[in-house]
């Protein structure tokens, strides 16, 4: 089998900046690879996905349960394992994704009382990486940025237009929630985290991507 190595955070936390210059640099050392990102809204797999996001099954992350929102990633990720990137991880390639199943582990434990995390995490898993059978990652690299900071990048993303975000972006308390959650699960599951901001001025802002990027490698290096 190949690698697996995982991006994680929350929106707005750089993942797929950090995710590109990763494989930038790995590329220019000569690795083959293939670079994933989830959900992958380019594929039929993704349509409860996007139906979720954009409202269809109400208004709020909490009107669909997290069991079920779940399936809704999980299969878009079976799909994508067994038609796009399956055959070159299971020969040995390099897999670096922005986001997988550590994704419904931050968003969806947030719907669930902290007591209830640990079954949860461990029906996800049994779920994901033995019933559907998608692999495991090697390495899950969590950004860790503040709810204040990461809502401030997401309205620079957007211009400030609250219309274009999705009911998970939308709801700050829900992403405070989501925001406890993946620091529990980088502590229990050894996700290697990176705090990605620093304080100026009695203010937290973000570190350059290419300081965090330095980071990155370094906390990689063991695998890469």
């Amino acid at each position: 089998m190949g690698k697996l190595i995982i991006f994680e955070g929350l929106d707005g936390s750089g993942k797929g900046t950090q995710t590109n210059l990763l494989c930038q640099a790995l590329r220019a050392r000569g690795a083959d690879l293939r670079q994933i990102t989830f959900p992958d809204y380019e594929s039929d797999s993704s349509a409860l996905v996007r139906m979720y996001l954009s409202g269809r099954f109400g208004q709020r992350p909490d009107d669909v349960n997290a069991y079920a929102a779940s399936t809704f990633y999980a299969v878009d990720r079976f799909a994508s394992y067994k038609t796009d990137w399956g055959e070159f991880y299971r020969t040995g390639g390099l897999v670096v994704s922005d986001r997988y199943t550590t994704s419904n582990a931050v968003h969806q434990c947030s719907k669930l009382p902290p007591m209830h995390w640990d079954g949860f995490l461990d029906w996800l898993f049994d779920f994901e990486y033995k019933k559907m059978g998608i692999p495991a990652p090697d390495a899950v690299v969590y950004l860790s940025v503040d709810v204040e900071v990461s809502q401030g990048l997401l309205a620079a993303r957007y211009h400030g237009d609250a219309a274009k975000m999705d009911i998970q972006e939308k709801d700050t308390e829900y992403l405070a929630r989501s925001r406890a959650a993946a620091e529990y699960c980088a502590h229990k599951l050894g996700w290697r985290r990176i705090d990605c901001t620093r304080e100026e001025n009695g203010k937290k802002i973000m570190r350059t991507p290419e300081d965090i990027h330095a980071e990155v490698l370094a906390q990689l290096g063991d695998i890469l």
